[in-house]
């Protein structure tokens, strides 16, 4: 993966995403701790237009690593 010398605008945007997510609602539950949790739709939903307006887009790019297929 190429990556830039500088995160400039990349920390500003999301710097202006960060100010604009809400907290995702913990509708998860972990029987073995009693605990609740917010499960990745939950973080998902929150996160989508924040990030998209400050131009900013998640991925999960596959590669191989010992002849298995991961996601980085």
């Amino acid at each position: 993966m190429k990556m830039s010398d500088s995160i400039a605008q990349l920390a500003e945007a999301l710097s202006k995403a960060q100010g604009q997510i809400d907290d995702a609602t913990k509708t998860g539950i972990n029987p073995h701790f009693r605990s609740k949790y917010a499960d990745l739709a939950a973080v998902r939903s929150v996160i989508r237009e924040p990030l998209a307006v400050n131009d900013i887009s998640v991925i999960q790019a596959p590669r191989t690593l010992d002849g298995e297929v991961e996601v980085e």
